[in-house]
């Protein structure tokens, strides 16, 4: 029977997913960026153009998108906050896992507070 090397600090337990879920965060973000960087570039070239595009944003699904994009915001932002706690201070890698779950709540806790008024903005209560 062949031996299964011991889990690292990420390998298959709660940092990989973590780092996993930090590398779709910053992907997620980076296309945002991109696409936002082109958008507004087109008011240089046409302003109706622009006017257009900047429209056609205006749905209940892009809405519902800015969710997503202000979670992945904040999660990344807070959990790299925790990759350089584990990085750069002694006993990061120690306290990897109650920092996740402090990163966890604050997240919870700004999501709850983004989310009803998103939602509100979105559908007009």
């Amino acid at each position: 029977m062949a031996h299964r090397p011991a889990g690292t600090l990420y390998r298959g337990k709660l940092g990989m997913w973590t780092w996993v879920l930090h590398r779709i965060t910053g992907v997620g973000i980076y296309f945002f960026l991109l696409v936002h960087i082109l958008d507004t570039a087109l008011v240089r070239v046409s302003p109706e153009a622009y006017n257009s595009v900047v429209a056609s944003y205006k749905t209940d699904i892009v809405g519902v998108a800015e969710i997503g994009l202000v979670g992945a915001i904040l999660f990344h932002g807070f959990n790299g906050i925790r990759v350089m706690l584990i990085d750069f201070w002694r006993k990061g890698a120690k306290y990897q896992h109650q920092m996740f779950w402090v990163v966890l709540v604050i997240w919870v806790i700004l999501m709850a507070g983004f989310v009803p008024r998103q939602l509100m903005h979105i559908f007009g209560a």
